[in-house]
């Protein structure tokens, strides 16, 4: 009898310890959106316009926490090492599935430490070209490329980058030989295509409609399965001669390995909720940023293919990391 009272205790004080963790709701505490950029620029941006809105979604705040370097690496890093609690979540782009191809001595594994729960917005890149340059349209520039072999060259914001693969990736398709010229990011490369010292580069509507505007630099062509309602005009690159080519600046929220399906199904059904909010979405379509909230699945998806294909491209285009 006094055993059983002993255990019954025993058994109560646990209970009492337990029922208050139990009958927490996520999330009840801050949440952490790591950005594996410096704040300022498009993909922070994009960031902290999610993190407001999410915050008002979810109750809690969205504090964003720029850890920038290594092309991403250390943000990953960061958000696989923290507790999968889903209070340190990870807002990254293509660096994401790019790194690994460029570096087999990471201290992650990209497909296993994370679990996707949505892509949440894209921007297609538009290929530009200086207005001074001897062509007017993608078919032009592809022309007299192939006419001038090495002739020709495009800037980048780095050996590695997004612009930098997908460029190579177009120039293997078509067969063309265009030189990398590489900058230590995306404004001095811009800044040398509009005074005419690069000809070509891989930008973004929002950088470069106000140049094209102004005249000093001319859109070939954007890298999107469909035309952007922002330059209706311009074709893709998929229409002209390219079925299924893209390159796309996407960006996505992952939870580190361990987390609850529970927290990543309520983080996933409330990004899909945020990005139906029409505020938000008239704010990011401005700047050619085009809303997704897609399934974990579906983004897993997009995460494995790019895996491969930039594993691919990397060791034919012979691509090194700075």
């Amino acid at each position: 009898m006094k055993k059983n009272i002993g255990l019954n205790f025993i058994l109560g004080m646990l209970l009492g310890l337990i029922t208050p963790w139990a009958q927490a709701t996520y999330p009840d505490r801050p949440i952490k959106l790591v950005v594996p950029f410096s704040a300022g620029g498009t993909v922070d941006a994009v960031a902290r316009t999610l993190g407001t809105q999410l915050s008002t979604q979810l109750n809690t705040p969205v504090v964003i926490e720029n850890v920038p370097g290594a092309g991403g690496a250390l943000a990953t890093q960061r958000v696989v090492k923290s507790t999968p609690d889903g209070y340190t979540l990870l807002f990254t782009t293509p660096n994401h599935t790019i790194n690994p191809a460029l570096n087999d001595k990471l201290s992650f594994d990209t497909a296993r430490d994370l679990i996707p729960i949505s892509l949440v917005a894209q921007i297609p890149e538009l290929l530009i070209a200086h207005a001074q340059q001897p062509y007017t349209d993608f078919a032009g520039f592809v022309k007299y490329a192939a006419s001038n072999p090495d002739k020709l060259s495009y800037a980048s914001a780095g050996n590695g980058t997004l612009p930098h693969v997908t460029m190579e990736m177009l120039l293997q398709k078509l067969n063309l030989k265009v030189t990398h010229i590489p900058y230590k990011g995306a404004a001095p490369a811009l800044n040398d295509v509009l005074s005419g010292v690069v000809p070509l580069k891989f930008d973004t509507i929002a950088t470069s409609a106000g140049q094209i505007k102004a005249g000093r630099i001319k859109p070939l062509a954007i890298a999107s399965l469909k035309r952007s309602s922002l330059m209706p005009d311009v074709p893709t690159i998929a229409e002209s001669g390219l079925p299924g080519y893209q390159g796309i600046l996407w960006m996505g929220v992952l939870a580190p390995a361990g987390t609850p399906r529970d927290i990543i199904d309520t983080v996933h059904q409330q990004l899909r909720v945020v990005l139906r909010d029409p505020a938000l979405l008239k704010r990011l379509e401005a700047d050619g940023v085009e809303p997704v909230g897609n399934s974990p699945a579906e983004f897993d998806k997009l995460i494995s293919t790019e895996l491969r294909q930039w594993a691919d491209l990397v060791k034919r285009a012979n691509i090194k990391a700075e």
